[in-house]
């Protein structure tokens, strides 16, 4: 993504230099119309004593015929042309909306995992960042947005309650409240507090009196309500104007049965490493059991966990050969797949929107190399493994094989 930083930098010096290409024209025009303008108040005071000089009469035909038509190809002219030319260039290399939406997903997963509310993620308080960064009430807004489209009433609550919240404290935004108090208001019906539904939809006719959906959506809620009170025999809670309560409601149940337990591992919860333990982890130089090509330049191994063995390889890769990989890869990108258990096809999956592509030895030598120290250091063979993977998730790029063969890679 680094590269779209600098795409971006070079936009923006595009864009200036339109600004300034279009102040300068619009400077000669103001400077012809501020001349004319003192030349016809003077000529139109008394136009006969004024074209009775013969000098005035003959600059009166030549401004018409010749400057004025001058002045119109300086009106006519574009300075946009090279800034839309550029434009058009780059285009070419910038994320679309799957990107979009992937990037606000990786966010929310992001807060689900480290347990972060979305204040302090739209006020930029998060931990280990140099960079602050802030959510205004439009993007909180699209971030509920996102989540409504994919029936993710959970986070639609967690988001159009921020961007609630930051209307209420002043802030200036595109987007309405009504619109926000709409989203926020059936998310909160679909996440089964129907008594704070109604709250909601009941300021939001407060502020919008005509908003046609509202309307119909509480009558439709002031029912449902009615049944449960008439089946349970007790009586409606009185209307207030007590401020509305933000909640945060349960997660639902996620379609990833060990969900609970990675993302606890994300936070350092889980089994810890003691002293004991760590004492017996040791970093060493590897030849691959006195490869040849590992003899004189040996990989640096280094033990990560002791069971189950986990080890880094440190500098297995040069830069050079990870900007190589990274060239031939992107023109090539594509959405991960998963395959449909039901139907066998291989489809998208919401919870995996990396981006990958696949490299064979025969596409460039350094695929190949790379293949060749694989196998030296690991003592495997990549002929029954899948070919070099390329991925990238967000900020995090990964290269490397999936072992097909029956033996583990470590």
């Amino acid at each position: 993504m680094t590269d779209l930083i600098f795409t971006e930098k070079e936009l923006v010096q595009s864009l200036k230099e339109y600004i300034r290409k279009e102040e300068s024209r619009l400077v000669q025009i103001k400077s012809w119309a501020s001349k004319l303008d003192d030349l016809t108040h003077t000529a139109t005071a008394d136009p006969e004593g004024y074209l009775s000089h013969p000098v005035n009469a003959y600059k009166l035909v030549k401004r018409l015929n010749t400057e004025w038509a001058e002045l119109e190809s300086l009106v006519l002219q574009d300075p946009a042309d090279s800034f839309i030319s550029n434009m058009s260039v780059q285009r070419q290399f910038f994320p679309d909306e799957e990107d979009e939406k992937g990037a606000a997903k990786a966010l929310m997963r992001l807060q689900d995992t480290y347990k972060l509310d979305s204040e302090s993620i739209s006020k930029g308080r998060l931990p280990g960042v140099t960079f602050n960064a802030l959510l205004s009430v439009d993007d909180c807004y699209d971030m509920g947005k996102t989540a409504y489209n994919d029936h993710d009433y959970y986070h639609t609550v967690l988001w159009m309650q921020q961007a609630l919240k930051q209307l209420d404290e002043g802030e200036e935004a595109v987007v309405s409240k009504p619109d926000v108090l709409d989203y926020l208001s059936y998310s909160v019906y679909q996440m089964g507090d129907l008594h704070r539904a109604i709250q909601l939809t009941r300021r939001l006719l407060a502020v919008e009196p005509t908003h046609q959906r509202g309307g119909a959506n509480l009558r439709y809620f002031e029912r449902l309500l009615g049944k449960e009170m008439r089946e349970s025999n007790t009586e409606q809670p009185p209307v207030t104007e007590a401020p509305i309560e933000f909640r945060t409601y349960e997660r639902p149940v996620g379609y990833l049965p060990d969900r609970d337990i990675y993302e606890a591992l994300c936070r350092g919860e889980g089994v810890k490493m003691t002293t004991e333990r760590q004492k017996k982890l040791f970093c060493r130089y590897h030849n691959g059991n006195r490869n040849p090509r590992l003899l004189l330049a040996p990989m640096k191994e280094e033990d990560e966990w002791d069971s189950p063995r986990i080890v880094r390889y440190l500098d297995a890769l040069s830069d050079t050969e990870i900007e190589r990989i990274k060239e031939i890869s992107k023109p090539q990108l594509a959405r991960a797949t998963v395959r449909d258990p039901k139907s066998g096809v291989l489809t998208v999956a919401n919870y995996r929107v990396s981006k990958s592509t696949w490299l064979a030895a025969e596409d460039d030598p350094v695929v190949a190399r790379v293949n060749q120290r694989i196998e030296d250091i690991t003592g495997l063979t990549v002929e029954t493994a899948e070919l070099l993977q390329y991925c990238r998730k967000g900020r995090v790029l990964m290269i490397g094989h999936g072992q097909l063969s029956d033996p583990p890679l470590f």
